[in-house]
């Protein structure tokens, strides 16, 4: 069946139909990365987009039990140029067709996906709507022009209630705005006593769990959205070991008197090149981010900068001069790939150590 995406500048594409019949609206971005499409469809910071694929073939090893990053996806619809329809992976379970159908999450192939990406970059993100053919462009616009996007997207992703994921050494907290998978799994890997907890608990629950080191996860949309949480990671920075990722990046710079700005049109994909600005060092990095923190705002701050994008010069790591606390752009966990950003995880838990030997000499 034919559908098409209408953007709110008026472009039309006409592409065939797959995984949900349904029509939705989201914000139009794209992803530049050759695999982990399961990884970007499941990504809790996605929340309301409607993903591009830029590489021609998707779905090629369908869709596997193990490299979900959260229970239910929260993507308005996917693009693709072309959508395989046979898989072929030991560990595939299905196709990517049958799993957006069990989702209800439209997808359209056979989408010129190389011009809609030039559109996005010349253009920016924009407003778009997945419909059938027989709507008429005009009504839709109508909607798309009028709509507006919900400002509490951490509430609709990050967990209500405290939960464990247990082990048996650093005791961690994480702060859930949206928590990739992949993060808890990199923390246990590592020997972490987990416990993720709702963005919003108040700071007193969170020091009453004693943890040796705080995470601050990432999480989708607007960090102004959630400006309540600078107030928490002033107080929690002093205290104990800090991290933050993506949008926890963003919340640990604006607490420490940075400002914030929406991108362009983001980076979305992986092997983005990053400079380690102490060490000298590229690492290539897997990235999903529509903000970044202006350069600017960092002068008079306690920050400074530790990593930076080769693509563009944006800022991907920053540190606390004063407090064991530093966060980065990127995603450390590497899913999907590349895998040198993990060492970050490593850092954290050396200052988790660091922090333990200062406490038992000050005692």
């Amino acid at each position: 069946m034919k559908r098409k995406l209408i953007l709110e500048d008026g472009t039309v594409f006409i592409g065939t139909s797959f995984g949900g019949n349904k029509d939705n609206m989201g914000e139009v971005v794209f992803n530049t990365s050759m695999t982990g499409y399961q990884e970007a469809i499941s990504d809790p910071s996605n929340y309301g987009q409607i993903l591009t694929f830029s590489y021609p073939l998707i779905g090629n090893y369908g869709i596997n039990r193990d490299d979900f990053e959260s229970i239910q996806p929260v993507i308005k619809g996917v693009i693709v140029k072309e959508v395989a329809d046979y898989p072929s992976n030991w560990r595939n379970n299905m196709s990517l067709d049958e799993y957006l159908k069990l989702k209800n999450i439209p997808g359209i192939a056979g989408i010129d996906t190389r011009m809609l990406t030039r559109l996005i970059r010349d253009k920016g993100t924009m407003k778009g709507a997945i419909c059938n053919l027989d709507e008429e462009d005009e009504v839709v616009l109508a909607k798309l022009k009028a709509i507006t996007f919900p400002v509490d997207e951490v509430k609709q992703v990050a967990a209500t209630k405290p939960y464990p994921s247990p082990g048996r050494g650093k005791n961690v907290v994480v702060v859930d705005f949206g928590v990739k998978h992949g993060i808890l799994r990199e923390l246990t890997k590592r020997g972490c006593d987990v416990t993720v907890v709702p963005y919003n608990t108040p700071v007193e629950e969170i020091c009453a769990l004693s943890p040796d080191g705080v995470l601050l996860s990432n999480g989708p949309g607007n960090p102004m959205h959630v400006e309540e949480a600078t107030a928490m990671i002033r107080v929690l920075q002093e205290k104990v070991p800090l991290f933050g990722i993506g949008l926890g990046h963003q919340l640990f710079a604006i607490a420490n008197g940075c400002t914030v700005e929406k991108m362009k049109f983001g980076h979305r994909g992986s092997s983005y090149p990053v400079k380690d600005l102490k060490t000298g060092k590229i690492i290539f990095t897997s990235q999903n981010h529509g903000y970044e923190v202006k350069e600017s705002s960092i002068d008079g701050t306690p920050l400074s900068i530790t990593h930076r994008a080769l693509n563009g010069g944006s800022i991907e790591g920053i540190e606390h001069r004063d407090y064991l606390a530093f966060s980065v752009q990127y995603q450390p966990e590497s899913s999907p790939g590349s895998e040198d950003g993990k060492i970050v995880f490593d850092r954290f838990i050396q200052l988790i150590i660091k922090n333990q030997g200062k406490v038992e000499n000050h005692a």
